[in-house]
């Protein structure tokens, strides 16, 4: 059953500054507290076998957005990528996006680009980060690693004129509260390879052992609302498919479902009229 999508409420800046303070602290109280073994350690050597590996454009002409901000986007891409290549993950170790990268300022080199703010596209420092943690999510959905954190986005801003992943295949990130962590359960060992390369964002999860299965990203009931007080929204359910080195089928598992508001109105099918 669909969750219901509200229509967006403009908050005072007061409030949206006390609710940030207020869950930074959380987060700050989290990383410090609650005793989890964060990955920390980086590798300049590549872990010999890739378990999964995936690349994404850096450059979209998007409507009403100046290519000089994902020109931005791309230095901003860059500094991320120092601080989370080669990044080992050991058995029990937690995978935190942003206690590896840290707040992205202006001094550090961060640049402003784009940015999603209650459904409004702005600009600030860092802006185009979710690309990376976009690409990570994906990346980890098709190993045997366990995401325990991540953050959907809450509106669906681009029809699907190239979507190749599934709606919903992606995580927001805002620091420092809307992380991205990632749990090693397994017995072998992790490593993170992310490069800006010439055209496109480049990733792999890597490990010291051959991946034990195999795994398939599909959608299911994908649909959109439209909704009381006249906007859209977009739902669907995440499940993967899992085999076994040999193709032998293992089964499918629930991921996660998604529900957003759609920045466009999308073409609805009109319900069959009645015989």
């Amino acid at each position: 059953m669909d969750k219901p999508v509200y229509q967006p409420v403009a908050r005072s800046k007061a409030r949206y500054q006390a609710a940030k303070l207020w869950h930074s602290g959380e987060r700050y109280l989290a990383w410090l507290f609650l005793g989890r073994h964060f990955a920390r350690d980086i590798q300049a050597e590549a872990l010999p076998q890739v378990h999964f590996q995936h690349e994404t454009v850096l450059l979209r002409e998007l409507k009403d957005v100046e290519m000089k901000w994902q020109y931005n986007k791309i230095r901003n891409l860059e500094l991320a990528a120092q601080k989370l290549d080669g990044i080992i993950v050991n058995p029990g170790e937690t995978f935190s996006y942003w206690k590896l990268i840290g707040r992205p300022t202006y001094k550090k080199g961060y640049l402003d680009g784009v940015m999603l703010q209650s459904g409004h596209v702005v600009h600030g420092c860092g802006g185009g980060l979710c690309q990376m943690s976009n690409l990570i999510y994906w990346m980890t959905l098709h190993t045997a690693l366990t995401v325990t954190e991540r953050h959907r986005h809450g509106y669906d801003v681009f029809p699907d004129s190239s979507r190749t992943q599934p709606f919903g295949s992606g995580a927001t990130c805002f620091f420092p509260y809307g992380d991205l962590m990632i749990k090693n359960e397994t017995t072998q060992i992790f490593q993170l390879r992310v490069h800006v390369g010439c055209k496109n964002l480049e990733g792999e999860w890597r490990s010291d052992k051959p991946a034990p299965y195999s795994y398939e990203v599909i959608e299911k009931n994908h649909h959109f609302n439209g909704e009381y007080w006249g906007g859209f929204s977009r739902h669907n359910e995440l499940y993967r498919r899992i085999w076994e080195p040999d193709g032998t089928f293992v089964g499918e598992e629930f991921i996660t479902e998604n529900h957003a508001l759609t920045m466009y109105a999308p073409l609805i099918e009109p319900p069959p009229e009645n015989p």
